[in-house]
């Protein structure tokens, strides 16, 4: 079976390369960023401009291939890529809740960015706490964390070759 994604617009943020981005949208708070839709997706944003945080479904354009362990940004340690967040996966998708601004016709004006720009956009979903906060009772490897992650930021680890 083959799967298929189109675009429906693109990221743009003040990250031209991955070097020195914010790994997490929590980490990037008041960093601006903006959405701009393919003209045939206006009609898709009516009513988003009620919420105040957005989720964006996007594609890790600038990976290539996958690794099934990888050295994430927070450990030394080699994990099994799904037990993290890094990008170099079987399918580049990468999620990130970001605050809305506004909503001008087909730009989404963001804040807290982690995303580099120029990423194509391939989702957008309302972040409803109801719905999509869960509290959790443990964090894997993440536990035994120590280093303060406000200061880790990326560097070209998962980038094509």
């Amino acid at each position: 079976m083959e799967i298929v994604f189109r675009p429906i617009g693109s990221i743009i943020s003040p990250f031209k390369n991955p070097e020195g981005m914010p790994i997490q949208s929590s980490l990037a708070l008041g960093v601006q960023g903006k959405i701009v839709l393919l003209p045939e997706y206006i009609d898709g944003v009516k009513d988003l401009d009620g919420f105040s945080h957005i989720i964006l479904l996007y594609h890790f354009h600038k990976v290539s291939g996958h690794k099934l362990v990888v050295k994430p940004f927070l450990d030394d340690k080699p994990r099994g890529v799904f037990a993290t967040r890094a990008p170099q996966r079987p399918n580049q998708i990468g999620l990130s809740i970001v605050k809305l601004l506004k909503v001008n016709e087909n730009i989404l004006h963001v804040e807290n960015i982690d995303i580099l720009d120029g990423t194509p956009l391939l989702d957008i979903k309302p972040y409803v706490p109801m719905f999509d906060e869960h509290r959790a009772t443990c964090v894997g490897w993440l536990e035994n964390v120590e280093n303060d992650v406000r200061e880790i930021k990326s560097d070209n680890r998962f980038l094509v070759d």
